[in-house]
């Protein structure tokens, strides 16, 4: 059959159709991507017209802008500092001894702190701590001269130490004391110390807590330590707490901190035991403490044998204050039982469970004191005066 010329036309036609249906998205999408090649490469031609070279021959020092007067409390700060820095020394403690190949004597470092200048004597107040152990002393002032010093005395209960160098022919700047018995939390503070063997470094903060207890070297307990967020890192122990007069209200002597770093709460001993403690160095090498006179049990073995608290009295010194008023300790009578000692639950008004708070009720007294004792004997409850003595 034959096609005629107008099926042909048709068919023709039809075929246009299709291919510009086809056609037409196509080139629309290749106009849509060529107006967006043209957009990008004119944005980057707009704003970055060639590559920024690297180096600059005309480059200049930028002009210094003036800074005006240091605020009231900046310069505060930089006084206290440079008053109270001059009494501040760093201390380099050492052992001495025998070298098994030669027996010659050899010293030995065994660490470094900070103290600072109690009087024009030449005496030096630190932590315990620093100089435990310790046989040869050196101690370098703010001048940066080096001094060979000897121990005074030291109060490990309260974690304080003296040191003294030869004064004569030094002009020593002492540091100036003033009290912790009126402190507040929120009062601003200052700590220098030489931490890692920098020398005079400041830290700042607050007081943050009062009224704190730590455990000293000998395992007794310092009562009423301040605590501040001034960091105290290893290195400022035995170095000045101040407040922001410039006076001494405390002596850095701990951190708590699993790092041994400072983590923000430090302590310091007050002023005010210091007060009362270093001129007892000073004058004897050793603190007089008042006391009754008795050997008493540890707080477990209390708590074990009788199910209570208080403190059993083990034995009593001869010719001491409780043996004169009759206090009794604990013994075997002559078929072998035991019979117990006075357990002390009181001094004057202050309760007694343990031996923390019997030394911290008789830290409080002066020898000569009258303390009306209560204890029990045979489970009744009785109470004496006693009048303390030295302990020596």
């Amino acid at each position: 059959m034959n096609e005629t010329s107008s099926d042909a036309s048709n068919r023709s036609g039809e075929f246009s159709q299709r291919r510009d249906a086809q056609t037409g998205p196509m080139v629309n999408g290749w106009l849509v991507i060529a107006l967006l090649v043209c957009g990008a490469v004119f944005i980057v031609r707009e704003f970055y017209p060639n590559p920024l070279p690297l180096f600059n021959p005309d480059a200049e020092s930028l002009p210094i802008t003036p800074r005006g007067d240091l605020a009231a409390d900046e310069q505060t700060t930089i006084e206290i500092f440079n008053d109270a820095s001059r009494a501040v020394v760093h201390i380099m403690t050492a052992d001495l001894a025998a070298n098994q190949a030669n027996f010659n004597i050899q010293e030995t470092p065994l660490g470094s702190g900070t103290g600072f200048i109690w009087d024009n004597n030449g005496y030096i107040v630190t932590n315990y701590h620093v100089i435990h152990n310790a046989a040869r002393f050196r101690v370098t002032l703010s001048d940066n001269t080096t001094h060979n010093a000897v121990l005074v005395g030291g109060e490990p209960s309260h974690d304080i130490a003296v040191l003294r160098i030869d004064s004569r022919r030094l002009n020593l700047h002492s540091i100036k004391l003033g009290q912790s018995s009126g402190l507040q939390v929120g009062q601003k503070v200052f700590a220098i110390g030489s931490p890692f063997g920098l020398d005079q470094t400041l830290t700042t903060g607050v007081i943050s807590g009062l009224g704190r207890e730590i455990q000293a070297i000998n395992g007794r307990v310092i009562r009423d330590v301040i605590q501040t967020d001034a960091a105290i890192n290893p290195g400022n122990s035995g170095g000045p707490l101040l407040d922001s007069a410039g006076r001494l209200i405390g002596v850095n002597t701990a951190i708590f901190s699993p790092t041994g770093t400072s983590a923000g709460i430090g302590f310091a001993v007050p002023a005010d035991i210091l007060n009362r403690i270093v001129p007892q160095l000073i004058q004897n090498g050793k603190v007089s403490r008042p006391g009754l006179g008795v050997f008493i049990f540890d707080d477990a073995t209390v708590r074990r044998r009788l199910q209570r608290t208080g403190v059993l009295i083990r034995d009593v010194a001869p010719n001491s204050a409780a043996s004169e008023v009759g206090l009794r300790g604990t013994k075997y009578d002559e078929e072998g039982e035991l019979i117990l000692g006075d357990l002390i639950i009181a001094v004057d008004e202050t309760p007694i469970e343990t031996q923390a708070d019997l030394f911290a009720a008789l830290d409080k007294k002066e020898i000569g004191d009258s303390v009306t004792l209560h204890f029990l004997r045979d489970g009744e409850e009785m109470q004496k005066k006693v009048e303390l003595r030295l302990i020596e």
